[in-house]
């Protein structure tokens, strides 16, 4: 789950950026995305191969 608490005096336009850029860092979108709609065999591959790299890339 995805939580940004608001600061004092933060206005909310810098809260939502940092909410975006944490949904993205998640990876919710992608998965939301995924479970959406079709997935064709080449977005499949495409798919395989940059979670193959992410691994390789913690290692």
């Amino acid at each position: 789950m995805t939580q940004v608490i608001l600061g004092e005096n933060e206005a909310i336009d810098s809260a939502l950026r940092r909410f975006k850029r944490q949904v993205s860092k998640a990876g919710i979108l992608a998965d939301v995305k995924y479970h959406r709609h079709f997935e064709t065999p080449i977005e499949k591959r495409k798919r395989k191969a940059v979670s193959a790299r992410r691994k390789r890339n913690f290692k």
